[in-house]
């Protein structure tokens, strides 16, 4: 489990590519390593990674972690170069304050920045999702202004939403925008989605009580309630 906090940013210094996934080598991390082991969780871009080698000796320390071929394709570490930062926060430890949200670090999907636009010291972005899919449903029904959302490992605040043109909005201030990667970041540039989990129980269980099955979304799941009703009403 993760905060959406992020606590370093490191650089992409190794990508080793093969038909199984990709090994990706984050240096200038020393910082968030000292207590560190194998198999411990870090949050790369907002995608949860296992640890699989580490040292703290080198000069600025380094670990590496093992993509796989589901990971490439839900997220942008693909797409990374040696030479970029990425957004780094370890697991949350049950001894801390608890200061953004419950953040799984499991990507739900990709969005794309459409706009940027100063704000006094502040930075305004705007994203668009892509069109859903049967295999990627729209995301949107999570999203609702001032509520949260995960981008690039980042607990941020929503400030707005538009369902029809697939979009959504934040606002960062300057100080987030010196502590993590999206506000470098360019228009037509691709970041990783993490949608709030909460509202995802919530729309299953909705569902779930209105005796839809796992695969039927609400709305169609709604037309079919009333169209039942219509039938044993005897009305056309």
């Amino acid at each position: 489990m993760f905060t959406g906090l992020i606590e370093h940013l490191g650089t992409v210094s190794s990508l080793i590519t093969d038909a199984g996934g990709c090994t990706l080598t984050i240096a200038d991390s020393a910082a968030i390593l000292g207590d560190c082991h194998i198999g411990d969780s870090i949050a790369v871009n907002g995608a949860c990674l296992t640890v699989t080698e580490f040292d703290t000796q080198v000069q600025g320390g380094f670990f590496k972690v093992w993509l796989a071929n589901e990971t490439l394709e839900r997220t942008d570490l693909g797409e990374r170069k040696v030479g970029n930062q990425v957004n780094l926060e370890r697991a949350m430890g049950a001894h801390v304050r608890f200061g953004g949200h419950f953040v799984q670090a499991h990507v739900d999907g990709a969005a794309t920045i459409i706009d940027r636009v100063p704000d006094g010291d502040s930075l305004r972005i705007t994203f668009q999702l892509p069109p859903p899919t049967t295999e990627r449903p729209s995301l949107l029904p999570y999203l609702i202004p001032k509520g949260y959302v995960t981008i690039d490992g980042a607990s941020l605040t929503l400030t707005g939403v538009n369902d029809i043109e697939r979009t959504f909005s934040v606002m960062l201030i300057k100080h987030t925008q010196e502590k993590i990667t999206l506000s470098r970041k360019v228009v037509a540039s691709k970041v990783n989605i993490e949608v709030d989990m909460v509202g995802k129980y919530v729309q299953k269980s909705v569902v779930a009580a209105l005796g839809g099955g796992e695969d039927q979304g609400l709305k169609s799941l709604i037309e079919k309630i009333v169209e039942d009703v219509l039938v044993k009403k005897g009305l056309p």
